[in-house]
Protein backbone atom coordinates (compact mmCIF):
# COMPACT_ATOMS: atom_id res chain seq x y z
CA UNK A 1 0.00 0.00 0.00
CA UNK A 2 1.43 3.31 -1.09
CA UNK A 3 2.59 5.88 1.87
CA UNK A 4 2.87 3.07 4.67
CA UNK A 5 6.93 2.95 4.38
CA UNK A 6 6.33 6.48 5.63
CA UNK A 7 5.83 5.47 8.56
CA UNK A 8 5.94 2.78 11.31
CA UNK A 9 2.56 1.11 10.65
CA UNK A 10 2.08 -1.02 13.46
CA UNK A 11 2.77 1.74 15.51
CA UNK A 12 0.34 4.13 13.88
CA UNK A 13 -2.44 1.28 13.85
CA UNK A 14 -1.92 0.83 17.42
CA UNK A 15 -2.47 4.68 18.14
CA UNK A 16 -5.37 4.75 16.01
CA UNK A 17 -7.16 2.05 17.91
CA UNK A 18 -6.81 4.28 21.19
CA UNK A 19 -8.74 6.99 19.96
CA UNK A 20 -11.16 5.28 18.68
CA UNK A 21 -11.68 3.52 21.77
CA UNK A 22 -11.53 6.40 23.50
CA UNK A 23 -13.62 8.50 21.43
CA UNK A 24 -15.97 5.92 19.87
CA UNK A 25 -16.10 5.46 16.02
CA UNK A 26 -18.12 8.89 15.38
CA UNK A 27 -16.64 11.07 17.68
CA UNK A 28 -13.28 10.57 15.89
CA UNK A 29 -11.85 12.36 13.00
CA UNK A 30 -9.00 12.15 10.55
CA UNK A 31 -7.14 15.15 12.40
CA UNK A 32 -7.60 13.05 15.82
CA UNK A 33 -5.96 10.57 14.22
CA UNK A 34 -3.32 12.81 12.55
CA UNK A 35 -2.32 14.13 16.42
CA UNK A 36 -2.21 10.54 17.75
CA UNK A 37 -0.11 9.11 14.95
CA UNK A 38 2.01 11.91 14.28
CA UNK A 39 1.23 11.32 10.58
CA UNK A 40 0.28 14.03 8.55
CA UNK A 41 -3.55 13.82 7.63
CA UNK A 42 -2.13 13.57 3.32
CA UNK A 43 -0.44 10.25 4.52
CA UNK A 44 -2.62 8.86 6.09
CA UNK A 45 -5.27 9.44 3.51
CA UNK A 46 -2.95 8.25 0.85
CA UNK A 47 -2.42 4.80 3.12
CA UNK A 48 -5.58 3.97 3.72
CA UNK A 49 -8.08 5.78 2.22
CA UNK A 50 -10.54 7.03 4.88
CA UNK A 51 -11.31 6.99 8.58
CA UNK A 52 -13.45 3.37 8.17
CA UNK A 53 -10.10 1.96 6.38
CA UNK A 54 -7.96 2.75 9.67
CA UNK A 55 -10.60 1.43 11.91
CA UNK A 56 -10.45 -1.92 10.00
CA UNK A 57 -6.96 -2.26 9.92
CA UNK A 58 -6.67 -1.51 13.41
CA UNK A 59 -9.52 -3.08 14.86
CA UNK A 60 -8.29 -6.54 12.68
CA UNK A 61 -4.66 -6.14 14.43
CA UNK A 62 -6.53 -6.21 17.77
CA UNK A 63 -8.75 -8.74 16.93
CA UNK A 64 -5.94 -10.91 16.30
CA UNK A 65 -3.63 -10.50 19.28
CA UNK A 66 -7.45 -10.32 21.40
CA UNK A 67 -8.63 -13.92 20.22
CA UNK A 68 -5.10 -15.12 20.60
CA UNK A 69 -5.01 -14.01 24.35
CA UNK A 70 -8.54 -15.92 24.67
CA UNK A 71 -7.21 -18.79 23.12
CA UNK A 72 -4.33 -18.61 25.72
CA UNK A 73 -5.97 -18.77 28.47
CA UNK A 74 -8.68 -20.99 27.53
CA UNK A 75 -5.88 -23.83 27.44
CA UNK A 76 -6.00 -24.96 31.06
CA UNK A 77 -7.28 -28.77 32.15
CA UNK A 78 -10.09 -28.10 33.60
CA UNK A 79 -12.77 -26.10 31.94
CA UNK A 80 -14.28 -24.38 34.94
CA UNK A 81 -10.92 -23.18 35.50
CA UNK A 82 -10.38 -21.95 31.66
CA UNK A 83 -14.01 -20.23 31.39
CA UNK A 84 -12.61 -18.31 34.57
CA UNK A 85 -9.25 -17.55 33.14
CA UNK A 86 -10.94 -16.09 30.20
CA UNK A 87 -13.16 -14.20 32.16
CA UNK A 88 -10.67 -13.11 34.28
CA UNK A 89 -8.81 -11.75 31.19
CA UNK A 90 -11.53 -10.12 29.55
CA UNK A 91 -12.87 -8.02 32.71
CA UNK A 92 -9.20 -7.54 33.47
CA UNK A 93 -9.42 -5.83 29.47
CA UNK A 94 -12.04 -3.88 30.15
CA UNK A 95 -11.37 -2.50 33.38
CA UNK A 96 -8.15 -0.52 32.23
CA UNK A 97 -7.86 2.84 33.26
CA UNK A 98 -7.23 5.33 30.17
CA UNK A 99 -5.65 8.78 30.37
CA UNK A 100 -7.43 11.99 29.26
CA UNK A 101 -6.81 12.93 25.44
CA UNK A 102 -4.44 15.50 26.89
CA UNK A 103 -2.44 12.73 28.70
CA UNK A 104 -3.35 13.42 32.47
CA UNK A 105 -5.03 11.03 34.62
CA UNK A 106 -8.53 9.64 34.48
CA UNK A 107 -10.45 7.17 36.34
CA UNK A 108 -12.50 6.22 33.66
CA UNK A 109 -12.20 2.71 32.28
CA UNK A 110 -11.69 2.06 28.76
CA UNK A 111 -14.58 -0.59 28.05
CA UNK A 112 -14.97 -3.53 25.87
CA UNK A 113 -14.43 -1.75 21.93
CA UNK A 114 -16.37 -4.20 20.55
CA UNK A 115 -19.30 -3.28 22.24
CA UNK A 116 -18.52 0.63 22.03
CA UNK A 117 -18.49 0.82 18.20
CA UNK A 118 -21.41 -1.71 17.89
CA UNK A 119 -23.56 0.73 20.05
CA UNK A 120 -22.67 3.68 17.85
CA UNK A 121 -25.42 4.54 15.02
CA UNK A 122 -22.60 5.97 12.91
CA UNK A 123 -20.27 3.07 12.94
CA UNK A 124 -23.08 0.97 11.49
CA UNK A 125 -21.76 0.64 8.14
CA UNK A 126 -21.51 -2.77 6.49
CA UNK A 127 -17.83 -3.09 6.59
CA UNK A 128 -17.56 -2.50 10.26
CA UNK A 129 -20.76 -4.24 11.06
CA UNK A 130 -19.18 -7.68 9.51
CA UNK A 131 -16.12 -6.78 11.30
CA UNK A 132 -17.77 -6.75 14.36
CA UNK A 133 -19.07 -10.15 13.72
CA UNK A 134 -16.18 -11.34 12.77
CA UNK A 135 -14.70 -10.77 16.11
CA UNK A 136 -17.76 -12.21 17.88
CA UNK A 137 -17.93 -15.17 16.04
CA UNK A 138 -14.28 -16.01 16.18
CA UNK A 139 -14.49 -15.53 20.36
CA UNK A 140 -17.63 -17.91 20.12
CA UNK A 141 -15.32 -20.30 18.12
CA UNK A 142 -12.60 -20.40 20.50
CA UNK A 143 -15.32 -20.98 23.47
CA UNK A 144 -16.74 -23.83 21.22
CA UNK A 145 -13.40 -25.62 20.72
CA UNK A 146 -12.62 -25.47 24.47
CA UNK A 147 -16.32 -26.63 25.48
CA UNK A 148 -15.97 -29.52 22.79
CA UNK A 149 -13.56 -31.27 25.02
CA UNK A 150 -14.68 -34.45 26.69
CA UNK A 151 -14.15 -32.84 30.40
CA UNK A 152 -16.46 -30.03 28.96
CA UNK A 153 -19.00 -31.30 26.94
CA UNK A 154 -19.78 -34.24 29.45
CA UNK A 155 -20.47 -32.04 32.13
CA UNK A 156 -22.66 -29.17 30.30
CA UNK A 157 -26.70 -29.48 29.66
CA UNK A 158 -26.41 -28.13 26.12
CA UNK A 159 -24.59 -28.02 23.32
CA UNK A 160 -21.32 -26.63 22.72
CA UNK A 161 -22.00 -24.15 20.35
CA UNK A 162 -25.25 -23.32 22.24
CA UNK A 163 -23.18 -22.53 25.53
CA UNK A 164 -20.49 -20.52 23.38
CA UNK A 165 -23.28 -17.94 22.12
CA UNK A 166 -24.44 -17.96 25.57
CA UNK A 167 -21.17 -16.97 27.30
CA UNK A 168 -20.89 -14.41 24.43
CA UNK A 169 -23.86 -12.75 25.33
CA UNK A 170 -22.95 -13.04 28.72
CA UNK A 171 -20.06 -10.97 28.30
CA UNK A 172 -22.16 -8.39 26.03
CA UNK A 173 -24.10 -8.23 29.46
CA UNK A 174 -20.96 -8.17 31.46
CA UNK A 175 -19.70 -4.89 29.74
CA UNK A 176 -22.48 -2.92 30.29
CA UNK A 177 -22.30 -3.68 34.34
CA UNK A 178 -18.53 -2.88 34.68
CA UNK A 179 -19.43 0.53 32.50
CA UNK A 180 -21.99 1.40 35.41
CA UNK A 181 -20.55 -0.06 38.68
CA UNK A 182 -16.47 -0.38 37.40
CA UNK A 183 -16.26 -3.53 40.31
CA UNK A 184 -14.29 -6.38 38.99
CA UNK A 185 -14.99 -8.58 42.28
CA UNK A 186 -18.51 -8.14 41.51
CA UNK A 187 -18.44 -8.90 37.44
CA UNK A 188 -16.20 -12.34 38.58
CA UNK A 189 -18.80 -13.22 41.01
CA UNK A 190 -21.62 -13.07 38.34
CA UNK A 191 -19.19 -15.18 36.42
CA UNK A 192 -18.69 -17.64 38.84
CA UNK A 193 -22.74 -17.94 39.57
CA UNK A 194 -23.34 -18.41 35.48
CA UNK A 195 -20.50 -20.54 35.87
CA UNK A 196 -22.17 -23.03 38.27
CA UNK A 197 -25.21 -22.75 36.21
CA UNK A 198 -23.55 -23.67 33.20
CA UNK A 199 -21.90 -27.12 34.47
CA UNK A 200 -22.99 -29.88 36.84
CA UNK A 201 -21.15 -31.03 39.39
Amino acid sequence: MAGIKQFNEDEALEQALHVFWRKGYGDTSMPDLAKATGVQRGSLYHAYGDKQNIFLRAFARYQRNYLDMVRRHLQLDDPVAALRAYFAYVISSMSITVPQEDGTPSSHTRGCLTTKIATDETAMDEPVRAALRDMLDGLAAALEERLSRPDAKSRLPLPPKDAARLLVSFTRGNVVMERIYHDQQDLQATVDSMLEVLFKR
